[in-house]
Parts: C-alpha cells; sequence; structure tokens
C-alpha cells in the first residue's frame, strides 16, 4: 500500500444494512477494517476496467486488416528488421 501521506479520505453515507454487509465481508474476506475491503473492491474495479480496455484494443487490432499468415519465417524476417533498426540507431 503507499504512504499514508499518498492517502486522502472519501465520506460515504450507507444505510444500516449495508454497513452492516460491508463490514461482515470485510471480516469475511480478511480485511482488517472496512476501509481496506473498500480499497480491495475499488482496485478489483480498476483491474477489470483495464482488462475491458486492453480486450477491445486487441479485438480492434484483430479487426484492422487482412490477417496474414504467422510462420517461422515471418518471425524470422520480423527478427531481422528489428536487428537491422537497432544496428543503424546505434550508428
Amino acid at each position: 500500500m503507499k504512504h499514508a501521506s499518498d492517502l486522502t479520505t472519501l465520506n460515504i453515507s450507507l444505510p444500516r444494512l449495508q454497513r452492516e454487509f460491508v463490514e461482515a465481508e470485510a471480516a469475511k474476506t480478511g480485511c482488517t477494517t472496512t476501509s481496506e475491503y473498500v480499497r480491495r473492491l475499488i482496485h478489483e474495479a480498476q483491474q477489470r476496467t483495464t482488462l475491458d480496455e486492453l480486450e477491445r484494443k486487441l479485438v480492434a487490432g484483430l479487426d484492422s486488416g487482412d490477417p496474414i499468415d504467422i510462420t517461422p519465417e515471418y518471425w524470422e524476417k520480423k527478427r531481422r528488421d528489428l536487428l537491422e533498426r537497432h544496428a543503424r540507431k546505434r550508428a
């Protein structure tokens, strides 16, 4: 976790039943505080958002052009091209 100086406070109002639920879930999942539990939920939501965006980009990439055959020769050419580009930059 970040340093205490990196933390900020967010106050939320919950109905009693939701607060009891959060407290029970925090205890059940091994969180030491309800804040830790809420941070964990937010972190998981952030990860899902990142993975969803990555998947959208991958699908867009797959749909972006005509398909090509990926063969050992394809990878060898890619490797040669990369080595040549690297050598030109160093020269």
